[in-house]
């Protein structure tokens, strides 16, 4: 079977990671694999926000537990690196423009030995006036919506087994 195939069907999410830094050369090959996933009509209309900086990370760590009511808690699982992507809310396909980046950072991360897990909430941590305001700190115009959040790492215990896929998951017609 293909290799690329093969790392499709064995990713998995992780949610307990090291404190072992990615090397910048492998977290750049992740992240221009983001920039080159498919979008409606080749607009590009999504950016990418990769936060290492751990005062930063914990303030969007902070705001996404928050919406989950737990402020204090890790939605991140202890991951250093917490990769943002946002997408232009005044395109039809922004949500799934921005899923499909956030599925390319996750594969090729795998693809590269590095663990991740997609994480929710990205919209709704960056509709707050705090999360707007951090957002455009960092250049995300106001037209912009956070769509998915990928946390990226190397993990602390085992590697998660797969989950049986369920029957009718494909139909051939």
């Amino acid at each position: 079977m293909k290799e690329t195939i093969c790392d499709l069907k064995n990713r998995r999410s992780v949610r307990g990671y090291s404190d072992k830094p990615i090397p910048s050369d492998i977290l750049d090959c992740i992240l221009e694999a983001g920039s080159y996933a498919p979008n409606g009509m080749g607009a590009q209309d999504t950016m990418i926000v990769c936060v290492t900086d751990p005062a930063v990370r914990d303030v969007v760590r902070r705001l996404n537990g928050a919406v989950m009511g737990n402020p204090d808690g890790d939605p991140f699982y202890g991951a250093p690196v917490v990769v943002l992507v946002f997408a232009n809310r005044e395109r039809a396909t922004h949500v799934e423009d921005g899923a499909l980046v956030t599925g390319n950072i996750l594969n090729a991360a795998y693809a590269l030995g590095v663990d991740s897990c997609y994480i929710f909430r990205a919209k709704e941590s960056f509709e707050t006036d705090e999360g707007r305001a951090l957002a455009r700190s960092w250049g995300v115009p106001d037209s912009y919506i956070g769509v998915g959040t990928a946390i990226l790492g190397y993990r602390s215990g085992d590697y998660p087994a797969p989950k049986p896929r369920k029957d009718g998951f494909i139909v051939k017609i």
